[in-house]
């Protein structure tokens, strides 16, 4: 689609904050109004929008893509949506250590050890590490606590949670970032360290360097989403 409009401007709405091109509501691909939570998070989809120069191009637009998917696919059915999240706690990519080599499992603890200390001391769980990656079942009060605590958000929440678990493979690391217990760059570097650590051995391969690139991109701005919740 190519830019058709030429003013960006917010409207209060019943539901929300919308953004309206030369004064026309915005709608998600479901035809719904785009209204968000916060005048914060209206403004940067916004300036998504007034930053298009000649066509749309959804990569560069994160914000207004989770905020359509809280909206057309969490909201219809949130407790399935947070059902689908949670089945990360069965398997969260910080319980799965490396065997080897030394470095790595230097590492892993280093990065790993600090996110399960605090989902310990956050939610009253425990966790089963295992070397290898053989599953290893989580204790049941660990899954049912963490379960309740994805639950318990609303779906432009659960939207921005969403590409953290997925990405990064860490239900834990994800509800770190949302509830700014760490900061979503060092987020980051838990959750990439075996792929950093593999580019750091063999060498830099464009093709897999430029996957993490973008990788990191929607992390990062996943994160930022959630930040402009409150």
């Amino acid at each position: 689609m190519k830019r058709f409009w030429t003013s960006v401007s917010l409207a209060e709405e019943e539901n929300g904050w919308g953004v309206r091109l030369d004064g026309r509501a915005v709608r998600t691909p479901a035809r719904a109004p785009l209204a968000v939570p916060t005048p914060a998070l209206a403004e940067a989809i916004a300036a998504e929008w007034a930053g298009v120069e000649d066509k749309v191009d959804p990569r560069a637009m994160p914000l207004t893509g989770l905020a359509n998917a809280a909206l057309d696919r969490v909201a219809p059915d949130r407790h399935a949506f947070a059902a689908s999240l949670t089945r990360y706690a069965e398997a969260d990519l910080a319980c799965y250590r490396a065997e080897g080599p030394a470095g790595l499992v230097r590492r892993q603890a280093a990065e790993w050890d600090f996110l399960l200390g605090w989902a310990r001391r956050r939610f009253d769980v425990d966790f089963a590490i295992t070397a290898g990656v053989v599953h290893v079942d989580q204790p049941e009060a660990t899954v049912r606590r963490l379960a309740a605590a994805v639950a318990a958000l609303d779906p432009f929440r659960l939207a921005g949670l969403s590409p953290l678990v997925t990405i990064g493979g860490s239900l834990v690391a994800a509800l770190a970032v949302l509830e700014e217990a760490m900061l979503p760059e060092a987020a980051w570097v838990a959750v990439s360290l075996d792929e950093r650590w593999q580019l750091e051995q063999w060498g830099a391969d464009a093709e897999a360097q430029l996957a993490l690139d973008n990788r990191r991109r929607d992390f990062l701005a996943a994160a930022r989403f959630l930040s402009l919740l409150d």
